[in-house]
């Protein structure tokens, strides 16, 4: 679970400062102001991990990526390709990592959290180039260990502290330069006696970032028949295209969840389908084969209860626009960060409010006995959605260290990131100015505007 981020001269961010992740993070904003950019940025790191070309410091994309954010100048804040772009990433651990001085078995580092601050600088031909990476071990708010290895003009360099790496024996030989982003190249790793552990840092920021998964704000729209022939899709997709072989998969496998503690556990598919219905879009959902033996499945929905059942297609389209947000949330491996744009788009406010609900059930739900410690980062514009968080904190359903939310604005000197204070009783104590509009002024100017029809009115009705 990512517990914070911050990003350097990236895109509208000169820098957003540490940000603090929590299991619910909500980043509202006005348009074009620079939030989808921290999605971007993840997505980017994603693709990297997934590409066999070690030598990529990172993967800028292409029409066949998970994001194709073009140049380094389209990518570094003012298309300054003079800056370095920097990133920094924390996370929580599922295990502690415990570290040992094979030269002394007294000397133990041990951390439930781990650092990633790196440094990406344009080569010659403006590619990204790792300038130098560092990761640090944290038990609470005390750095156990911390690693650096990059470069120093030509020559590239690894340093351990307070651990001391030692050399192997008749190798002399200079160290490699970083691999990717994140990676020691086994020829480096090679070059020490005691260097073997660098690699659970390696497998850990692999482990998070395999474990991230986008939903975009533009989703696929219903189709008639969906076809799935027993696969199991990592995710819905980035257009929530996958969603219904995704649900199969799950119920297929026998997967069951539950809401949170002492609640009952459900088949996926009725899982899902008790959520629909209680956000108050349908009455009962279900999918099923076109006919015995065949590979292709239609989506039926009846909106009340009573009325003949429908096809997806033939129904408002926010259900076809919710369906993948919500099958996402609790699909996702466990542990998984998953960051979605708009999971409200389409939505009736009563519905967006529920939707909250939804996803606070999310990072509480439980599978096979065990917290699922899903993490959700949401991209929002919705009120309601908000108000219904707040609500939740006030009646205790959901404590305020388990949520965080965000106002993203765009100023002069690019994006601005401000951190809204919620309390015990679900205030936010510093509102931002025009967080969701100007509502006093919308509601002065109606009333001014109804004074001055009722003034003509009388005076047209005096003149008569």
């Amino acid at each position: 679970m990512l517990t914070e981020l911050r990003l350097q001269n990236f895109k509208a961010w000169g820098d957003t400062g540490p940000m603090r992740l929590a299991p619910l993070t909500v980043i509202f904003g006005t348009n074009s102001s620079g939030k989808s950019s921290l999605g971007h940025l993840l997505m980017a790191l994603k693709q990297t991990v997934m590409l066999a070309d070690y030598k990529r410091s990172l993967h800028l994309g292409d029409n066949k990526s998970l994001i194709d954010l073009g140049t380094y100048e389209d990518c570094v804040y003012g298309r300054d390709v003079t800056l370095p772009v920097e990133f920094e990433l924390r996370w929580k651990l599922n295990r502690a990592l415990s570290i040992k001085n094979i030269f002394d078995t007294s000397q133990v580092y041990q951390g439930r959290e781990l650092g990633l601050h790196t440094k990406i600088e344009p080569s010659e031909m403006l590619q990204p180039e790792t300038h130098r990476f560092d990761y640090s071990l944290w038990n609470n708010k005390e750095k156990t260990l911390n690693i650096s290895h990059g470069l120093e003009g030509d020559k590239a360099f690894l340093e351990c502290e307070p651990l001391k790496l030692v050399r192997a024996q008749g190798r002399g030989w200079p160290i490699e330069p970083p691999e990717k982003f994140y990676r020691f190249s086994d020829r480096t790793l090679s070059r020490y006696q005691n260097a073997d552990f660098l690699v659970q840092f390696v497998l850990q920021t692999e482990k998070l970032l395999e474990n991230f998964y986008h939903l975009g704000p533009l989703r696929s729209h219903p189709q008639r028949f969906y076809s799935w022939s027993g696969d199991t899709p990592s995710s819905v997709g980035t257009e929530g295209e996958l969603t219904i072989p995704a649900l199969l998969a799950a119920t297929q496998q026998g997967r069951k969840l539950n809401r949170g503690p002492k609640q009952s556990y459900q088949p996926f598919n009725t899982f899902i389908a008790s959520w629909l219905k209680d956000l108050g879009i349908i009455h009962k959902f279900k999918v099923e084969p076109i006919a015995a033996g065949r590979k292709e499945y239609e989506v039926l929905i009846q909106v009340h209860a009573g009325v003949p059942w429908v096809k997806l297609t033939d129904v408002g389209f926010g259900v076809s626009q919710v369906l993948p947000a919500l099958v996402q949330a609790f699909y996702a491996p466990p542990n998984s960060v998953l960051w979605m744009e708009q999971p409200e788009i389409h939505l009736h406010p009563r519905v967006q409010a529920n939707l909250a609900d939804a996803f606070i059930s999310a990072i509480h739900a439980r599978e096979e006995g065990e917290n699922r410690n899903t993490q959700l980062i949401i991209e929002s514009h919705s009120e309601h959605f908000l108000n219904r968080l707040q609500r939740r904190i006030a009646e205790g359903v959901l404590k305020p260290d388990e949520v965080a939310v965000y106002f993203v604005t765009r100023k002069r000197n690019g994006a601005h990131l401000e951190s809204l204070r919620l309390n015990e009783y679900g205030d936010i104590e510093n509102w931002p100015d025009d967080f969701f509009g100007d509502d006093m002024e919308d509601i002065t100017q109606r009333a001014l505007a109804a004074a001055r029809k009722r003034q003509k009115k009388k005076a047209k009705e005096a003149g008569a």
